[in-house]
């Protein structure tokens, strides 16, 4: 397994439409793998492809408090959703910052797990806005859409000015 380089705001790499998945062959289990030790190491408790510079639909998330469940979604798709939640939403493209998001509080999701097989699932609270969240990024959407344009011209202008530090 290996680690992989995560996108940060503003990349426009992270504004992408990702592609469905045609196969589930060893390269995208090996990218499942990948991503899920990026996200563990991060620490993070989901990540998309997108965020990976992979622009396949494909995510992972973990919301476990011992991180024991990682789960996988390749091809996600909500089939059902109900209620409204506000969180604050923090991001592993947008380090350092949260801000409050609404999402729905629950979702069924239909998806391929790592074998290609369809599976369903329910999701509610952190679990659901996580993955609603991540899909999201396979959309070319990021969290900071959802706030004002100030606050993300803020966050823009701060993680700028890190990067440049960093480099």
């Amino acid at each position: 397994m290996a680690l992989l380089d995560i996108l940060e705001f503003p990349d426009p790499r992270l504004r992408t439409v990702a592609r469905s998945v045609t196969e589930v062959n060893d390269r995208i289990v090996t990218l499942c793998d990948d991503m899920l030790e990026t996200m563990y190491a991060a620490p993070g408790i989901g990540l998309a492809a997108s965020q990976v510079n992979v622009h396949q639909r494909l995510l992972v998330v973990d919301v476990s408090e011992d991180k024991s469940e990682p789960l996988v979604f390749i091809n996600p798709e909500i089939v059902e959703s109900d209620g409204r939640i506000e969180t604050d939403e923090g991001c592993l493209s947008i380090p350092g910052f949260y801000e409050p998001v609404i999402r729905f509080e629950k979702i069924q999701i239909k998806a391929l797990d790592r074998q290609g097989e369809v599976f369903v699932i329910d999701a509610e609270d952190l679990l659901s806005v996580c993955i609603q969240h991540e899909m999201d990024h396979l959309a070319g959407k990021l969290f900071v859409d959802y706030i004002s344009t100030t606050k993300r011209q803020i966050i823009r202008k701060k993680l700028l000015k890190q990067q440049k530090y960093r480099d």
